[in-house]
């Protein structure tokens, strides 16, 4: 393929985007002022400008200058009900009525907390917070003062929140823990190092499918291995299900039959508000009990009504084990389709993923870590982005792709046909299938 055609081509593209969209181009401008890149959630920015979204409605988004687009990013995995569910927007109304900021207990916080412990069986009590990533910040706590050890294994490719990355090392935000950056997917390599530092060993925090590094799912082995080695170190094994645990009825990890000692929630099991979660084994959260307990945990916002409202009635309503099923079930179908038409075109053009969330990758072979996309051409992958937008279609700029349960159907057609055209369109830029 020519460099020289692709930048071409991506140039095309950024003008075809800038001239369709100057009420969002405005709004950047503007907002720039006030803001570092106008933005304050990194993953929202691309070149040369971002959308301004400005109306939600069952899996249809418009944007500042009026176009309509099918949303298949669903809020990086956290808008699973659509835009303004009636369920959930009469749940948060009603809670509203009686007050926001009750400064105390109240009385749908423990309605919530059952239901998720009901929903996922591995997590015998818990705790809430307002996002995955204080979630994880908080079990990772617990393990340390639990087992009295300081180091933490985690995944290259891993991402656990804002600030808990990592790629071959920690990256520049994440907090300074002592971490043990080891291969994803990689049991001896795993079995090894967790045996070799086992006694220093606090916690193995994985995801059971990587989200953020491009839906990487991961293999029984490999996560049985971390079973089997936190269970002989007397480590506790903490699975991070802040996107995973939509993928199935009650969570990946139960679909593979491992049970971890901690679990991590966030994202859509808030109704579409802020929401965290940890918990699991009752004598590790045990610690956070204020009439027993060592440590404190605090957050003004942790039980607020509208998240717990929200929570509740999309979990019962909307989202129930059933319809997670359905709806991973429409995600592996999807993704066979879309696979079956980048093999019969002949282009090294893959999605991987497990159910409803999925990433496409221009690269031949299994993708089993993060090392093996190494290769691919982002450039490819912004060219993929704004055709999507082109045909109507609101996806993620690294690939990503997340379904939502109003899509419908013709939603789905809609972006198989959009990527037939993508391939007739850049073949000549698409590296060979063989």
């Amino acid at each position: 393929m020519s460099d020289s055609a692709i930048d071409q081509s991506l140039a095309q593209a950024f003008q075809r985007f800038t001239e369709a969209n100057p009420a969002s181009r405005r709004q950047f401008e503007e907002q720039a002022r006030y803001m570092p890149g106008a933005n304050s959630r990194s993953v929202l920015f691309y070149a040369p400008f971002p959308l301004t979204i400005a109306k939600g409605e069952g899996a249809a988004l418009w944007d500042a200058d009026g176009h309509r687009y099918a949303d298949f990013i669903a809020e990086y995995t956290a808008g699973v009900y659509g835009h303004s569910a009636p369920e959930i927007r009469d749940a948060v109304i009603e809670a509203m009525q009686s007050g926001i900021n009750l400064t105390g207990h109240n009385l749908l916080e423990g309605r919530l907390a059952k239901t998720i412990c009901e929903r996922f069986p591995q997590i015998e009590q818990l705790r809430f917070t307002n996002s995955g990533t204080e979630a994880n910040l908080m079990a990772l706590t617990a393990a340390l003062h639990f087992t009295g050890r300081r180091k933490i294994v985690v995944f290259s490719g891993g991402y656990h929140g804002g600030v808990l990355g990592f790629g071959a090392k920690p990256l520049p935000t994440t907090v300074p823990f002592d971490f043990l950056v080891l291969p994803y997917n990689d049991a001896q390599a795993a079995g090894e190092q967790i045996e070799k530092h086992g006694p220093e060993i606090a916690a193995i925090l994985v995801e059971p499918m990587q989200g953020a590094s491009g839906c990487i799912p991961g293999r029984l082995d490999f996560l049985q291995a971390l079973r089997d080695g936190a269970t002989k170190a007397g480590a506790l094994l903490v699975f991070d299900e802040v996107m995973t645990s939509r993928l199935a009825p009650n969570g990946l990890a139960n679909k593979l039959g491992i049970r971890s000692d901690l679990t991590t929630l966030g994202k859509y099991i808030g109704g579409g508000m802020s929401f965290g979660a940890f918990g699991g084994r009752a004598d590790v959260m045990a610690q956070f009990d204020p009439r027993t307990g060592a440590l404190s945990h605090s957050g003004t916002f942790n039980n607020n009504v509208m998240t717990m409202a929200a929570g509740h009635a999309g979990l019962t309503k909307l989202f129930t084990p059933e319809a997670a099923g359905r709806l991973a079930e429409r995600g592996e179908a999807m993704r066979a389709r879309l696979n079956a038409l980048c093999a019969k075109e002949d282009v090294a053009m893959q999605f991987t993923g497990v159910g409803s969330l999925m990433n496409a990758h221009f690269v031949r072979g299994e993708v089993r870590r993060v090392d093996d996309l190494a290769a691919v051409d982002g450039r490819l992958r912004q060219l993929l982005f704004f055709h999507l937008l082109s045909e109507g279609i609101y996806a993620s700029p690294r690939g990503f792709i997340v379904l939502s349960l109003p899509l419908t159907d013709a939603d789905i057609d809609r972006f198989a046909a959009a990527i037939g055209r993508f391939i007739g369109e850049y073949r000549a830029l698409l590296p060979s299938g063989k």
